[in-house]
């Protein structure tokens, strides 16, 4: 028998008398990836069975701004008057989600991303046809259909691909990721697709050739420890697909993969604890990028903020201030210990909309220095070199675009605390099993785990180690469809 079975997290088949239940295809989560790969393996004619392990489906998912990432030419994007191409959002794809981005995802992602937004409106998702210039101009994004939600604008990204908006916005006046479950799960259930709710899917069951062919569950009124009687056993002829979210609220596993994102707050639900992660490790599944997360600093509301400019604790700028949130994030706090300050004069400032305090307020540079607590003589150098290029139009040290450049000139000067101390960044995890264009759970030696898949943020998706809002949902919805249908084709 495999030394895979030595884990508390599988069963063999040998062992289970009793079947509780037979589907063709379980899927293990209803948030995005988890509705759409219940939707596609029932249309292929797959008997699916939905377990979810909260009262109600939606997730993660719901709790979203609702942007989902999609471009190529659009009917959205030609109905704002917007021109893109394949190409081009295959090279900013590359770049953004990078490095060790998954360049066959992404193709065949970008191949496919008119039929995907094709495929969500005949679902019923809402689209208004309308464009706001930044979704970061108001919070939430508002109903308006098409957006920026990345640094396509932005050096060095602009430079190696035509910029375009391509983030989908689903309508509502709020975050719309509640408007996006609400239809998905309206249409799982319409067309009969069985959903059980308050179930922990607790184990994997294989057999001894080592395929995937059901999950131990547990419902709510008898949750226990997984080694108990409790427990029932449901098989699945295709295979189970794990829909399970991320890790980011465990913090057993952040602390093993991802220690740096412990400074940091989660967002999302607390199922998102790692579990379909960790079930198909044991089954043997590779686990890659667990390092990897999505960090935000989301400063830049209003979106004149982006006039001032960002510090370290050197008193230095390190980046062009007019890049997407995640990429502040992630340099901030990997590469200069989570310290950061926006420097803004009387002219760009405004009150932030996010409850970052300031951290000081002075008439000249050398007192907000000071207060501070910055090597003497750096921030007054560090503005004194951004005023002589703002004075000519220009950023020569980090090429912020020309359009957020503007002298700091004006008294009062303050100082925007972005520490992640005082301001814990949100972030959500990024690794997670390895899988094909599939959706199929690959082993360290890239053979296929029979009978197990994986989507959404319980896989390595799309993005590898970068990212931009609208990309998870997008990575859920499309290859949680693919790995339903996969799935469905396997049952024997």
């Amino acid at each position: 028998m495999p030394a895979r079975f030595a884990t508390d997290r599988l069963r063999d088949s040998r062992q289970i008398e009793d079947w509780a239940d037979t589907a063709d295809v379980i899927v293990v989560g209803l948030g995005s990836a988890g509705a759409c790969a219940a939707l596609e393996a029932h249309r292929a004619g797959a008997r699916v069975l939905v377990l979810e392990k909260q009262a109600r489906g939606g997730g993660t998912s719901a709790r979203a701004a609702g942007q989902l990432y999609l471009g190529g030419g659009t009917a959205l994007q030609t109905a704002c008057g917007f021109e893109d191409s394949p190409a081009d959002m295959a090279a900013y794809m590359k770049m953004a989600c990078g490095p060790g981005a998954p360049e066959e995802k992404i193709d065949l992602f970008v191949e496919n991303a008119i039929e995907h937004f094709e495929w969500l409106v005949e679902q019923g998702v809402p689209f208004r046809p309308t464009f706001v210039p930044t979704t970061e101009a108001t919070n939430p994004p508002g109903p308006d259909g098409l957006t920026y939600t990345g640094s396509e604008p932005a050096y060095p990204w602009c430079e190696h691909a035509r910029p375009a908006p391509r983030g989908h916005n689903v309508e509502n006046e709020g975050d719309s990721g509640v408007v996006l479950m609400k239809v998905l799960i309206d249409v799982v259930e319409r067309e009969g697709i069985e959903i059980r709710t308050n179930v922990e899917t607790t184990r994997l069951v294989m057999d001894e050739e080592g395929r995937v062919v059901g999950v131990g569950a547990l419902e709510d009124s008898t949750r226990a420890a997984p080694n108990t009687s409790a427990e029932k056993w449901v098989a699945a002829k295709g295979g189970v697909i794990l829909c399970t979210g991320g890790f980011g609220f465990n913090k057993e596993m952040l602390a093993r993969y991802a220690p740096p994102l412990l400074q940091c707050g989660p967002v999302g639900t607390e199922a998102e604890d790692g579990l379909g992660i960790r079930l198909g490790m044991a089954a043997g599944g590779d686990a890659i990028r667990m390092d990897a997360g999505c960090v935000m600093i989301p400063f830049s509301k209003p979106r004149s903020l982006v006039r001032g400019i960002i510090v370290n604790g050197r008193g230095e700028r390190f980046i062009n201030e007019d890049v997407y949130q995640a990429v502040h994030g992630d340099v901030a706090l990997k590469r200069q210990e989570g310290i950061s300050y926006l420097i803004l004069d009387a002219e760009s400032y405004s009150p932030p909309l996010l409850p970052f305090p300031d951290a000081g307020k002075a008439d000249t540079p050398e007192e907000l220095e000071e207060q501070l607590r910055l090597p003497r003589g750096s921030l007054s150098a560090t503005l004194e070199r951004w005023n002589e290029g703002a004075l000519r139009g220009v950023d020569p040290t980090f090429h912020k675009g020309a359009e957020w450049i503007a002298p700091l000139t004006r008294p009062p000067f303050r100082a925007i605390d972005l520490r992640c101390a005082t301001f814990p960044y949100p972030f959500f995890t990024l690794g997670g099993l390895r899988t094909d264009i599939d959706g199929r759970v690959l082993t360290p030696e890239s053979e296929i785990l029979d009978g197990l898949f994986a989507a959404g943020r319980s896989s390595s998706g799309l993005p590898a180690q970068g990212y931009n809002s609208g990309m998870s949902l997008s990575d859920c919805t499309f290859f949680g469809r693919r790995a339903g249908r996969c799935a469905a084709r396997a049952v024997g």
